[in-house]
């Protein structure tokens, strides 16, 4: 796609970021985006929801009519009456219950199956108007209701009977005709009326054939009917750049790798205890010398790489999973190395302030081997790119298409054996393209359909593209056979759900249901150990619940699928990621007890309260976030944790630790380290920038619930200040395991001033920052920053007090005895069963007396004891006086007698 096409990553993460009663940014969200109204009639704003009752925006209370034919044929008509919506019917479409509504005459209703599959339009004849009103008609509704009670049980895509004969299956309800384009014949499809779906039945010689359906269809988005060669939406595999499917059977025994059927995986782990590294396939390795497979699929069986090794580390002190970033296949990388381009600058030789850096990045964005991947088109395929070779695009040499199944269930070996399991980020919300576009798919075999339409007939892309309709039944079906697909045949161990609030909460649960069904007897894998989660964030056409109840923070809670906390984050980060000046402080960087000069900080009341209730929020998240644990505030008052303010939205909403996902950093937005460079006073040594880093992981290591943090980022990971790297090619987003390695030391930042598309407005700010080679940390600091980040791990994993199951364990066990109005700013005391846990983020050694523990016998917690961080080992504790003393810029855990 072209760059302009592929830049559509910032205006995405932007909305997402504005999810309404979870804002995560105080700034006005972007007007929707919509596409331009197709030819003929000007919009579609009927809306034919069931085969009774047709709904239509603007329309008067007169009867009306629909029209079906082909262009240049006799119309044939429907005939309409005015109505009203049943209470069924304005449950199920609560945001059209205030439009004009129609009730087809019964005597048209035996034409509806043959009226879709023709130009459809809606007319009436008013009063006020010489010439009929005349708009288009949106289908999936009545599409639904003939055809998905019994279309949602077929088996679409490639099947094999118990003889290896292939079955290929689309369904198309709504094309005149489809064939199947086999090895460059063209074999004749059968119509099952009942389901809409098309059907060729072959031998075994057409498995490993490429193939495509040829779907002749009335197509609204150009007006007429068009011929549209298309990939299988539920392909198994693809040549290279999906131009053809291919006839795959997932269960052949030639695409396991050895071992497969017998791997052994790391013991599951809950979600409430998860600690998850995420993780893009290509930053891994990459730049990793010591890799014999840089940026594949393949790296993740180089045991002794330096990439594996980081990997084993964290796995051993209590790392449980490894959250792939999409790895499906995607619409913009070219699949072969010799398309791939690569920016023809010496790089290295540059300034680490100049600009230069990202002009030669960006003159090969559009057509390098890098994009973070979140631009579905064909959802449950391996992208090619990280495969050994992807293939041929005609199929020509269609044995190495499956290749990259092969790799990617070796990478999931990989994983396993290193003692990690396996999350795949998955993005069913949205396409990389709608309508008769190339890489437009789904719509270009059932048009109309697949789609979240707006009131006027337009592709809603709040989710930053065009964005899917999975309470369409067909499409809900897509989302739960996908990931069935990819539990059962790759042996994923979790799903994490991008922009999940889109998707409706039943089509979710309907996902848990169907994992909850796979049994190692029959599936190969235990489904009720998958754990899920994913961004349930409130924003776009369906806020609100306007559409159906959603998959958001507040409604998930209680499922056991955990959402995205944005609370917590902005408390230790300090204001939003999208500030106009980047150097807002928060409890992690400095707020109030380690001022920088920004104004936007306010005087030093100010910093007091605001970083006081940012404790608050910080308390909550290490609850789990639970809206009804109950504490005292910095105010002095007793609230619940659904009473504490984030942005005038609840701050507590999770039923029970594991509803919450905590985190301080993630793919999107600046890596932890370089908000921090941006946030803490530009004269912070480097050592002590690596102790706030610490800080900051602490808060989501050391909570009730999972917690995730992004890969490198406990080796003080930057990406040169880059706050939207998903187009930013390996130069800036590469991981550094070696910080002596050939890119020269480091961990990344100063490799140029970060691309202008998405931060050219910070480049102010971030110049004299890069130019500063003090704030590049030495090997020395990278290494002890880790280190004490994985005795954190460690300590979570040996304790049980961190996986408490219920709010009531949590409320008993888990306390803050010194939060009130005398509160330390700047510190936070968590007493935790037999431990007590100081978080002390200011620049002084500060003491914290817990008058109940006096005669109580505490020492440091024998990790920090014995552990890599000679600070923490100066925290000492008085009995006399239950006076604890913690040095600065430092977490430290103390234990005391397990009785209690």
């Amino acid at each position: 796609m072209p760059s302009t096409e592929r830049r559509y990553w910032p205006r995405k993460r932007l909305a997402a970021a504005l999810a309404l009663g979870a804002a995560a940014l105080l700034v006005t969200p972007p007007q929707q985006q919509a596409q331009a109204a197709p030819p003929g009639p000007a919009k579609a704003e009927a809306q034919w929801i069931d085969r009774n009752t047709v709904v239509w925006k603007g329309a008067e209370h007169v009867p009306a009519q629909l029209e079906f034919g082909q262009p240049g044929a006799p119309a044939h008509r429907i005939r309409l009456t005015p109505g009203a919506l049943t209470p069924a019917e304005r449950a199920a479409y609560p945001h059209l219950k205030d439009f004009p509504a129609f009730t087809v005459d019964p005597r048209d209703r035996g034409l509806a199956r043959n009226a879709l599959r023709n130009r459809l339009i809606a007319t009436q004849q008013r009063a006020s108007d010489a010439a009929p009103a005349t708009t288009g008609v949106q289908i999936p509704g009545v599409l639904d209701d003939l055809y998905a009670q019994h279309a949602q049980h077929a088996a679409l895509g490639p099947t094999f009977d118990s003889r290896h004969r292939p079955t290929l299956s689309v369904w198309a309800p709504t094309a005149r005709t489809v064939a199947l384009e086999l090895d460059g014949r063209t074999v004749p499809m059968h119509r099952d009326d009942a389901t809409g779906v098309w059907r060729a039945q072959g031998s075994q010689a057409w498995t490993g054939k490429p193939y495509r359906y040829v779907v002749r269809v009335w197509a609204p988005s150009v007006g007429k009917t068009v011929t549209n060669k298309v990939t299988d939406p539920y392909s198994t595999a693809l040549t290279a750049d999906s131009a053809r499917s291919l006839v795959v059977d997932l269960a052949d025994p030639r695409l396991a790798p050895k071992g497969w059927a017998q791997l052994k995986k790391p013991v599951a782990v809950p979600l409430r205890r998860a600690r998850i590294q995420e993780l893009h396939i290509r930053d891994f390795s990459v730049e990793d010398r010591t890799s014999h497979h840089p940026g594949q699929y393949l790296a993740f069986t180089d045991t002794r790489s330096d990439g594996m090794r980081h990997l084993k580390s964290l796995a051993a002190a209590g790392t449980s999973y490894v959250h792939l970033l999409p790895a499906f296949d995607g619409a913009t990388i070219p699949e072969r190395r010799a398309d791939q381009q690569q920016p023809d600058c010496n790089l290295t030789t540059l300034p680490a302030d100049s600009d230069r850096q990202q002009e030669c990045v960006g003159k090969t964005a559009a057509h390098d081997a890098y994009n973070w991947g979140y631009d579905p088109l064909h959802y449950t395929v391996p992208e090619g790119s990280y495969a050994s070779d992807p293939g041929s695009a005609s199929g020509s040499s269609a044995k190495s298409g499956p290749r990259r199944t092969l790799e990617f269930r070796r990478m999931v070996q990989g994983l396993n054996g290193a003692g990690l399991r396996t999350v795949m980020d998955v993005v069913y919300n949205h396409t990389a393209a709608s309508g008769q576009d190339p890489k437009s798919v789904l719509d270009r075999i059932v048009p109309g359909y697949y789609h979240r339409l707006l009131d006027d007939g337009s592709v809603a892309t709040s989710t930053c593209c065009s964005g899917t309709a999975p309470e369409h039944t067909m499409m809900g079906k897509l989302v739960v056979d996908s990931v069935v697909t990819w539990a059962k045949r790759y042996k994923i161990d979790g799903f994490r759900f991008d922009l999940m609030g889109h998707h409706p909460k039943a089509n979710i649960l309907a996902v848990r249901k169907a994992l909850d069904a796979l049994t190692p007897a029959r599936d190969g894998v235990d489904g009720k150990a998958i754990i899920l989660y994913g961004e349930g964030w409130d924003f776009g056409e369906a806020a609100g619940d306007a559409r159906f109840v959603q998959a958001t923070q507040r409604n998930m809670a209680g499922t056991g699928i955990a959402t995205f906390s944005d609370r917590a984050r902005d408390a230790v980060r300090g204001g939003s990621p999208f500030d106009a000046d980047p150097r807002v402080q928060g409890f992690a960087s400095g707020l109030f007890t380690d001022p920088n000069s920004s104004p936007s900080n306010g005087d030093a009341a100010a910093q007091r309260a605001r970083l006081l209730h940012y404790q608050d929020l910080i308390k909550l998240g290490l609850t789990g976030n639970l809206a009804d644990y109950a504490f005292t505030d910095t105010t002095g008052r007793r609230v619940k944790g659904s009473q504490v303010d984030y942005n005038g939205a609840p701050a507590g909403y999770a039923a029970a630790p594991g509803d919450a996902l905590a985190y301080a950093d993630a793919h999107d937005n600046e890596t932890l380290y370089d908000a921090l460079a941006y946030k803490l006073p530009p004269a912070t040594p480097a050592a002590d920038r690596g102790r706030m880093q610490v800080i900051a992981l602490a808060t989501a290591a050391l909570s009730q619930g999972p917690a995730l943090s992004q890969a490198g980022t406990d080796l003080l990971r930057s990406k040169s200040l880059d706050r939207n790297s998903f187009d930013s090619g390996d130069w800036f987003n590469a991981l550094h395991w070696n910080c002596t390695g050939d890119a020269g030391p480091g961990n990344g930042f100063g490799r140029g001033l970060p691309p202008a598309a998405d931060n050219k407005d910070k480049w102010p700010y971030a110049r004299p920052l890069l130019a500063d080679p003090a704030l590049r940390p030495d090997c020395g600091t990278m290494t002890a920053t880790s280190a004490a980040y994985r005795d954190l791990l460690r300590i979570h994993a040996t304790e049980p007090a961190f996986a408490l199951p219920t709010t009531a364990d949590v409320q008993s066990a888990l306390s803050f005895p010194l939060s009130g109005t005398h509160e330390t700013p700047g510190v936070i005391t968590m007493h935790l069963g037999h431990l007590v846990v100081i978080f002390n983020a200011t620049p002084h050694r500060q003491t914290q007396q817990l008058p109940t523990t006096a005669g109580t016998p505490y020492t440091l917690h024998p990790r920090q004891a014995h552990g890599s961080d000679p600070v923490v080992k100066s925290a000492s504790y008085q009995p006399s006086s239950g006076t604890f003393t913690v040095p600065p810029r430092t977490v430290a855990v103390f234990t005391g007698p397990t009785g209690r």
